[in-house]
């Protein structure tokens, strides 16, 4: 029932068009959020990036090769004369002391008695042995004079280091003086040891066929050490007949241990003598330290695993470590070699996987802000991990490394 004192609603013909906008207007707002929603999704994220600071370091560029560790004095004994070699019980590793071990024992040959002709030729052997003596024992004497002089320049040095009146370079010169000269020492003491044997065997053949005219078969000459070390090889093991010259053993001195790195000559040239050399996987836990005693002059071809020739050249260093850090490495024995090429005390570095080659030109990736940025750097010493910057960027700026195929310059990244 209708009150009919209610005034009537006045009729409104734009109402339907004001509902028809109001509808319409919440299609445009829907159509706007789900297309910004498909934009969102599909807009591409962030690349995720490792980075890495550029800082300001010591750096140390290294040749990195396989190398192996041999005695640095060794004596092979050989048979002085033809005749029958009893059968020798010394094994490696067995110690020998100089003139007083016997080697081996040898039963010379009746055909082995001096007649004239070979008497004036052992005894013409006995003078150059003990002309070979003299000599050594010179050398000898000049070495122990250098290795004095030596020493007393390197303990002046190290009093004027601890002053700060010369410089670490100075001294490191110094020491590897004296280091070179008690090598020289030793090796000149190892010299005369050998020539004194040397005449010990020329004189016993000369006394030998002398004493024996008649050729006394049952006499035996016996062979001693030369040099105070242990038996490193036996190549005669067995009795048997040998002949004059025939090698029987090798002996030396296992402590006194060197090696041997196979180099590339263009990276030869860059080595120089008293650099250090650090001797890593040698069974140890830690590094091993030597120093480089000499570049072979002289190269040679050898061809590689993949069947390159390659000109190489061997690096001798000497051992620094003590022997109470290696009592266990022997003779041939296999170790990977750093030895250092150049330094730099105070460079600009940046990781290696941080530089790629683009046009002739080294660039990398710079983070600014969530983008990446390409740059032109000069490089200069590198050690395969990181890499001295000459010029491109400043300390402390953030690069990106290993930035792959996808990172481009403008790239929106987010550092991992």
């Amino acid at each position: 029932m209708t009150d009919s004192s209610d005034p009537p609603t006045p009729f409104d013909p734009t109402a339907g068009d004001q509902h028809q906008r109001r509808r319409k207007g919440w299609r445009y707002i829907a159509g706007a959020v789900l297309l910004a929603l498909i934009v969102a999704g599909l807009w591409p994220s962030p690349l995720p990036v490792e980075t890495a600071l550029v800082v300001r370091a010591p750096l140390v560029a290294t040749v990195n090769e396989e190398g192996v560790t041999q005695v640095r004095h060794r004596y092979v004994i050989s048979s002085p004369v033809s005749g029958h070699l009893r059968r020798i019980t010394l094994k490696p590793g067995a110690p020998v002391i100089a003139g007083e071990t016997v080697l081996a024992v040898l039963e010379p040959a009746s055909g082995d008695i001096l007649d004239a002709r070979s008497r004036a030729q052992a005894e013409a052997r006995v003078r150059a042995a003990e002309s070979q003596v003299a000599q050594a024992e010179a050398q000898r004497e000049r070495a122990a004079a250098a290795l004095d002089l030596a020493q007393s320049e390197a303990k002046r040095q190290r009093v004027l280091f601890s002053d700060r009146l010369v410089s670490q370079q100075e001294l490191d010169i110094a020491e590897n003086r004296e280091r070179t000269a008690a090598q020289e020492d030793r090796a000149a003491t190892f010299a005369l040891q050998v020539a004194r044997y040397e005449l010990e065997q020329a004189q016993a053949v000369l006394d030998r066929g002398i004493a024996d005219p008649a050729g006394n078969a049952s006499a035996t000459m016996q062979i001693t050490s030369p040099v105070d070390g242990r038996v490193l090889r036996v190549m005669q093991e067995s009795a048997r007949i040998v002949a004059g010259g025939t090698p029987l053993l090798e002996v030396g001195d296992p402590t006194d241990l060197e090696v041997r790195v196979e180099v590339l000559s263009r990276d030869g040239v860059a080595i120089q003598p008293g650099a250090t050399v650090w001797l890593e996987q040698w069974g140890g836990e830690s590094p091993l330290e030597a120093r480089v005693r000499l570049v072979e002059p002289a190269a040679f071809t050898k061809v590689s695993a993949l069947g390159v020739e390659e000109q190489r050249v061997n690096v001798l260093a000497d051992l620094v470590t003590p022997i109470t850090e290696r009592p266990t490495l022997g003779d041939s024995y296999r170790v990977e070699a750093r030895i250092e090429r150049a330094r730099r005390d105070d460079s600009l570095q940046v990781p290696a996987g941080a530089l790629f080659q683009r046009d002739g030109h080294w660039h990398t990736f710079v983070l600014d802000g969530g983008s990446a940025r390409e740059r032109t750097v000069e490089v200069g010493l590198s050690n395969g991990i990181v890499t001295e910057v000459t010029a491109g960027l400043n300390e402390d700026d953030t690069v990106i490394v290993y930035p792959g195929d996808r990172v481009a310059d403008g790239s929106r990244v987010e550092p991992l």
